[in-house]
């Protein structure tokens, strides 16, 4: 982040492709500015878990315990807090049940991490407009523009407070269940819409992004480099450089591999796609087989190599619809050593190049990143070529 100027009034951008440590560079800033014991941070995400999520990376980053106050919502379940988050939260131990501190309490920590739609309660609470120095928003590419507006609109005060808002536009924005709110322009974050419609945070063809107001972090510490090359240069300029983790070289010995450098494997089937009968979703059961196929190399591979048990996010299998498998909306900030990618869709009659082909939610940008950025170590796409290079991102 640039640290000698400021963006006040505008919120300053943190631009965080996949697996560059958006949340970890926020926590550093975090920790930093909470060596000023003036300054009061208030630190948001849109759901829970990635509230969560933000809040432990901020005590595993050495701030002080007694700094730091999670606000839970008096409606989330108890057992759903994280046992690292007991001792720093709203939970009264007598009774087992969450309760709202007085003003006063909330006020005497230097930290406030919330929900964005929780920090409602703050405004409402009286906590004043000029007590938080800086309003940080984590994963701010996946919340509505009016639910990120939540905390700004009324903790805010301009001259003294600084927004920054961490996210990537170029991933899954918000999801919006209304036709009419999405045509609205509710299904584009705040984030996004600053990057796409104000001049502030656009890039310049010769010098970039100006640093007084956007940061664009370019190091991909996730994945093996050939997975990362083609969302590299679709989505990021080509900018974004590798610097992998061990685990990321974890499979280049496995023998299903063509090339051991390699470790990006397409899979072609020419199967059917099926629907059940009042089911708008889809599945393919030729793609299922061969997804399990590999499943069962994989699985003999990790007992090879001497793997006691196989972890939750050692493999994950994608798929665009529910029917299917997990579909990219549920595996967005998540990342797995391997990624098996199921396309579904076959059009059985496709002979030729047609225009007109309707590739559904395959042709999405947004899904299409994601869902290949989630691999460290090893993606495996299993669909039907014909159909799929119709499509530029596919096809390329």
């Amino acid at each position: 982040m640039y640290a000698d100027c400021s963006s006040k009034p505008a919120p300053y951008l943190i631009f965080g492709p996949p697996g560059t440590g958006k949340t970890q560079t926020l926590v550093r800033a975090i920790k930093e500015i909470s060596k000023n014991p003036n300054c009061h941070i208030l630190a948001c995400a849109p759901s829970n878990s990635a509230t969560d999520h933000l809040c432990e990376k901020i005590l595993e980053g050495g701030v002080g315990a007694d700094k730091l106050f999670r606000l839970y919502p008096l409606s989330f379940p108890v057992r759903n807090i994280p046992q690292s988050l007991l001792m720093n939260c709203n939970l009264n131990p007598r009774g087992n049940a969450l309760e709202i501190p007085s003003k006063t309490k909330l006020m005497g920590y230097q930290i406030m991490v919330t929900t964005l739609q929780t920090g409602g309660r703050l405004v409402t609470g009286g906590i004043p407009s000029g007590h938080y120095s800086y309003i940080f928003v984590d994963e701010a590419g996946q919340a509505s523009e009016p639910e990120c507006l939540i905390p700004i609109s009324g903790l805010l005060r301009t001259e003294t407070c600084q927004v920054v808002l961490a996210g990537d536009p170029k991933q899954l924005g918000p999801i919006v269940n209304s036709k009419i709110a999405e045509k609205q322009g509710l299904g584009v974050s705040m984030l996004e819409r600053l990057m796409r419609d104000i001049s502030l945070y656009q890039k310049h063809e010769r010098y970039g992004f100006n640093p007084h107001f956007v940061t664009k972090l370019r190091i991909n510490y996730r994945s093996h480099p050939p997975i990362l090359k083609i969302p590299n240069e679709l989505f990021y300029d080509g900018e974004l450089r590798t610097c992998m983790r061990p685990e990321s070289n974890s499979y280049t010995t496995w023998e299903g591999l063509l090339r051991k450098d390699f470790p990006m494997i397409f899979h072609g089937v020419a199967g059917t796609k099926q629907r059940e009968s009042g089911s708008p979703s889809l599945y393919n059961m030729a793609e299922v087989n061969v997804l399990m196929e590999y499943l069962k190399l994989l699985i003999k591979h990790l007992r090879k190599t001497s793997v006691g048990s196989i972890q939750p996010r050692e493999i994950g299998i994608i798929a665009p619809y529910r029917k299917q498998v997990g579909t990219v909306e549920a595996f967005q900030g998540k990342e797995f050593n391997v990624i098996l990618l199921s396309t579904v869709r076959r059009n059985p009659k496709l002979t030729e190049y047609n225009e007109n082909i309707n590739l559904g939610f395959l042709s999405n940008e947004k899904r299409f990143n994601v869902a290949l950025t989630r691999a460290r170590a090893l993606l495996i796409v299993v669909g039907d070529p014909r159909l799929l290079e119709t499509h530029y991102m596919w096809s390329k």
